[in-house]
């Protein structure tokens, strides 16, 4: 995965971002490994054994000096000093099962509310988060939802930037582990139904995902403007508590309302 990744961002470098002169005919987008290699200050023989998976233990130094050369952002960073730790035994846990206090939580809360896995599957959701999306249910798995129900993908006025947000957020929290029997599949399994898919995982793009305005377009109250928060659950592996709030006095308020009273119904 580390070849993968150092392949795919050095793909998306120009040479001219990189101050590098385009000169002479160009076979591959993006830098070429020589390039890398001079821009990290490592030799071309290690970033080629380093792309073609035959060392995968670098220092952080080179590491470091790496994401300089591909001008990757704090998130991408640590995703690559990540994607670079020695490889451990990995076991999940025996269960995905929610805490039963956070569990009770989502059930008393009047806000829309979830709990999704590592894998974005809902572990938990409460009568208005499925007011507010009827995929948001038990069993469900927010990515094939997202890319293969049209439903879902209508709700998203601008669809385009929450599907590539949702793979870069997938990405930066399962994507380094190689360990987990669950990824490979979900990725192939999504690849296969989705082009869509299939190119933004390509792209290799990580981003934390954290709090973040979202804007709906709902079939009964129309559009809602929300804000959406991701709170880590403790004692989980990965679990996440998502709300889902509007801001005081606006209609989206009211519309939330509307839906949540007649879900309490």
């Amino acid at each position: 995965m580390l070849g993968e990744y150092l392949r795919a961002r050095r793909e998306l470098v120009t040479p001219d971002q990189a101050g590098l002169p385009a000169s002479g005919i160009r076979r591959v987008p993006g830098l070429r490994r020589e390039e890398v290699a001079l821009l990290a200050g490592i030799s071309a023989d290690y970033y080629l054994r380093l792309e073609q998976g035959r060392d995968r233990n670098p220092s952080v130094q080179v590491l470091e000096a790496l994401a300089r050369a591909l001008r990757l952002d704090a998130d991408a960073t640590a995703y690559l000093l990540r994607l670079a730790a020695p490889n451990r035994p990995k076991r999940r846990p025996a269960g995905e099962d929610v805490p039963e206090s956070v569990a009770k939580l989502v059930a008393a809360l009047g806000l829309p509310a979830i709990v999704e896995s590592r894998h974005l599957d809902v572990l938990a959701a409460n009568p208005a988060a499925t007011a507010l999306s009827p995929r948001l249910v038990v069993g469900a798995n927010r990515l094939r939802d997202a890319f293969l129900d049209p439903a879902e993908r209508a709700l998203y006025p601008d669809w385009e930037h929450a599907a590539s947000s949702l793979v870069a957020g997938f990405r930066e929290t399962a994507g380094a582990d190689a360990g987990d029997p669950g990824l490979p599949a979900l990725v192939d399994e999504l690849s296969q139904a989705s082009p869509e898919f299939a190119r933004l995982w390509a792209l290799h793009d990580v981003a934390v995902c954290e709090g973040a305005p979202i804007r709906l377009d709902h079939p009964r109250v129309g559009r809602l403007q929300l804000n959406r928060e991701r709170l880590g659950v403790s004692g989980t592996a990965g679990q996440k508590l998502v709300v889902f709030h509007p801001d005081p006095g606006t209609g989206s308020e009211a519309k939330l309302a509307l839906l949540t009273t007649s879900a309490a119904a």
